[in-house]
């Protein structure tokens, strides 16, 4: 009795670990040149595993508050408040969500998008591609 109890403790504490193992939640992002945080962006299913990502938080604030150089339906558009990831998927059988896109406000730039969850879920790797060149940042989760 005693060790079936003893399990079901140590059970339930590693439930909300193997929960976290998803990109799913508040994020925040670890700028790749400088190393500094700079946003807090909040990861949502919206649907069918089907992951999207809006920039809830500035932590660094822009100078310049919308996204001028984007060249698609968020030109112009307010930074706070933008989707920045859209249309990501697991990857069957791994810890991986990709296929979607990552767009960086500050340039414009919309990435082919890789993200797995490090250590327990306590961080998640983002990795944006254009052709053979990536960049990666290695975000915190908030919660």
């Amino acid at each position: 009795m005693q060790r079936s109890l003893f399990a079901i403790f140590f059970a339930a504490l590693a439930m909300p670990v193997l929960a976290q193992m998803t990109p799913v939640g508040l994020w925040r992002s670890i700028d790749d040149k400088s190393g500094e945080p700079k946003a807090e962006i909040r990861i949502r299913d919206t649907g069918n595993g089907v992951l999207a990502g809006v920039i809830e938080k500035a932590i660094v604030p822009s100078p310049v508050p919308t996204c001028e150089l984007c060249t698609d339906d968020r030109k112009g558009k307010p930074k706070l408040g933008m989707e920045v990831i859209r249309g990501a998927k697991k990857a069957e059988g791994q810890d991986v969500w990709e296929g979607g896109n990552i767009l960086d406000p500050d340039n414009g730039k919309t990435y082919t998008l890789r993200m797995a969850p490090l250590d327990g879920g306590a961080k998640l790797q983002v990795r944006g591609y254009i052709g053979p060149f990536f960049r990666t940042q290695t975000w915190v989760r908030v919660q």
